[in-house]
């Protein structure tokens, strides 16, 4: 392992020398380095501490990441010393955690302990504190799954998360993974009002490390301390909130599914449409859905606008069932078009019918005036409609800034823009009518109305989870309007009325859709059946080419951007852990990213 060493000094023996193996906290630098403890630092110096240390004369941080005697090819008295103890660090168990993170995602180790160490130095970590036993009685199927062991609980969208945390709470100490870190704000303080003690992350991080209750946070918080820890919840693991956008693309659920496993505790997946990750990844008896009249009780009226009987099929956005929704001063309209420049959808100019792929269903493109191409899996067909055998077609183009003009015309009464441009921190303007991406769905708090203007774009998005996706917007609108009881509604407008997505939640019953999902994934070769990555850049040629011989295959997308496929995560995580990179590569690996 390499060391930083002092120059020009005498080569002797330290007798019970101690050495700390430190991660640097300097980005693009993937080494360890071996650095001395000096003896009045050695009970300060800890597995997972902070520290300052010297690294070719800076001074800068690391993380401990072990300790013990000097490597007898190295003299003792040439290793610097550790500067300064700064605070505590992650813990051996997320040390760990994070090794086995570094071989599934392709990162560094630095990567991950960032996301696992505190927001500020902690010097010293409080007495544990705990509130006092449970009260009976506590949600019964939550409490079924922690005594098998955990699993995936289907969790209608307006129904409360509240009783599922405090049935893990009668294990002990539970940690609470959230999508954002308002929503773990939000479920904290209902916590602390139900007699728990709460650690609210990143800030609350010395909290989490002394003991509490319930440690809970967004994405990060499942590299968190939870002292004891007990049981794992992750709310809404759909949510793509909980998985890294940039390299290394790490899931919060996976880390806590393995966390659980090697801290030998129960985890449970929470969300009203289980991802398919999640359904595969429990035996059926593991799979708790609620009863048929209580899920349907937790979903709103799903009303679908099917857009097939539009004359002409060019018309505005704004079709009658949407312009009695805006027209009702009582009825507070959230409308959803998620893109803010211009969609493009291919239709028929004889009979309308959207075209799509006949293997995996998404959108095509029309390269040439004899051939259509998915944009998701790359099969062509000639430029044919599916539904009447015509030739001739047009190209849908929509996008928000036109639309809420339209809306606001249609309403009579002003119309806000909410896209993903605006901080989370802005306030929201009090109205009426919103209209703008799926960003609406997450900064509106309360809606009568969510109106999906135009359904079609996610329905036929060229990314594998397209489906998914889709019902995961569909199951965040219902949470906004609430369920039936409440009277709100969730209208769709679609060329495609029967699309196995809209018919899942017409159903109120997300499994229609997702034993679909599974087979189609199953044959097309897509996760949880198989393991993807992309890897881009320079260099990204010669390292794909080298793993031909490790059970990976590869297939490029451009002349620098290349797909890769393996039957596991295992097998492909430790073929490219096992090739180096080309010397001089700058390469880009992206482990099942989000937007794939």
């Amino acid at each position: 392992m390499p060391a930083e060493v002092a120059p020009d000094l005498e080569a002797t023996p330290a007798p019970g020398a101690l050495v700390a193996r430190v991660v640097p906290d300097v980005t693009g630098l993937d080494r360890q380095f071996d650095y001395l403890v000096p003896d009045q630092l050695r009970a300060r110096v800890g597995l997972g501490a902070l520290v300052r240390v010297s690294l070719h004369g800076r001074r800068i941080g690391g993380y401990v990441v072990g300790l013990g005697p000097p490597d007898p090819t190295i003299a003792t008295d040439r290793l610097l010393p550790i500067l300064k103890v700064t605070g505590f660090g992650p813990g051996q168990d997320i040390i760990d955690l994070a090794r086995w993170a570094c071989v599934r995602w392709a990162g560094p180790l630095r990567a991950f302990l960032v996301s696992a160490s505190p927001p500020g130095a902690v010097v010293a970590l409080p007495a544990p504190a705990h509130g006092g036993p449970v009260p009976e009685p506590t949600h019964a199927p939550t409490r079924r799954l922690l005594e098998a062991g955990g699993g995936v609980l289907r969790y209608p969208p307006a129904t409360d998360v509240l009783p599922v945390v405090l049935a893990a709470c009668t294990l002990g100490p539970a940690l609470v993974i959230v999508p954002s870190v308002a929503q773990a704000r939000l479920l904290g303080s209902r916590l602390r009002r139900a007699g728990r003690s709460v650690a609210v992350l990143p800030n609350e991080w010395a909290a989490a490390a002394g003991g509490v209750d319930v440690v809970i946070g967004a994405r990060a918080a499942a590299w968190a301390p939870c002292a004891r820890m007990a049981s794992i919840v992750v709310i809404d693991e759909h949510d793509q909130g909980l998985q890294e956008q940039r390299q290394p693309t790490w899931h919060a659920r996976d880390v806590a599914a393995e966390r659980a496993r090697r801290a030998g505790v129960p985890v449970v997946l929470v969300s009203p449409c289980p991802s398919a990750t999640a359904v595969a990844s429990v035996p059926s008896e593991r799979f708790v859905r609620p009863s048929v009249a209580d899920e349907r009780a937790g979903w709103p009226i799903v009303e679908i606008v099917d857009r097939t009987r539009d004359e002409p099929w060019q018309r505005s956005l704004a079709t009658s069932a949407l312009i009695r929704q805006l027209r009702d001063p009582s009825r507070r309209v959230v409308c959803v078009l998620n893109t803010t420049g211009r969609a493009r959808l291919l239709a028929c100019r004889s009979c309308k019918a959207l075209q799509r792929c006949e293997v995996c269903e998404a959108s095509v493109v029309q390269r040439d005036d004899t051939q259509f191409e998915c944009a998701r899996c790359a099969k062509v067909r000639p430029a044919v409609c599916q539904a009447c055998g015509a030739g001739a077609f047009a190209t849908l183009r929509i996008g928000v800034t036109r639309l809420r003009e339209e809306l606001e015309a249609a309403a009579g009464r002003p119309v806000v823009t909410i896209t993903g441009t605006e901080s989370d921190l802005e306030p929201v303007p009090d109205a009426g009518v919103y209209v703008g991406t799926e960003a609406v769905l997450h900064r509106v708090r309360q809606a009568d109305t969510v109106v999906f203007v135009d359904f079609d774009t996610e329905l036929l998005a060229p990314r594998y989870r397209a489906n998914e996706e889709a019902m995961t917007l569909l199951a965040r609108a219902a949470r906004l309007v609430g369920g039936r009881a409440d009277g709100g509604r969730v209208l769709v407008q679609t060329f495609l009325p029967r699309h196995e997505v809209l018919d899942a939640a017409l159903h109120a019953d997300p499994g229609r859709l997702m034993t679909k999902e599974l087979a189609r994934r199953q044959a097309l070769g897509f996760p949880p059946a198989a393991a993807l990555a992309v890897v881009s850049g320079a260099g990204a040629g010669d390292f794909v080419g080298a793993l031909a011989a490790s059970g990976v295959q590869s297939a490029a997308t451009t002349d620098d951007r290349f797909m890769l496929r393996a039957s596991s995560w295992d097998v492909l995580g430790q073929a490219i852990a096992a090739n180096p990179r080309p010397k001089g590569s700058r390469l880009r690996i992206e482990i099942d990213p989000p937007r794939l």
